[in-house]
């Protein structure tokens, strides 16, 4: 197993929680997993995660922000 990123995008105004975890992933090996705190459920990302080959899993915490695990389709 790869190594777990974790990038923390609370405070951010959209677009930039999208563009840092797309940045983030272009680092990333096969194997890597990223886990991205926001404050918004990032709607319009999984679509592009699911065109570059990667699965997700969206988590609301208790604080109302939310967990997102990404990793590239096995």
């Amino acid at each position: 197993m790869g190594r777990r990123v974790e990038l923390d995008n609370r405070g951010l105004e959209p677009p930039q929680p999208m563009i840092r975890i797309l940045d983030t992933l272009k680092g990333l090996a096969d194997d890597d997993i990223l886990v991205a705190h926001n404050d918004r459920q990032p709607m319009f990302l999984y679509p592009e995660l699911e065109e570059l080959g990667y699965t997700h899993e969206t988590q609301q915490m208790d604080d109302g922000s939310y967990r997102i695990t990404i990793h590239k389709r096995r």
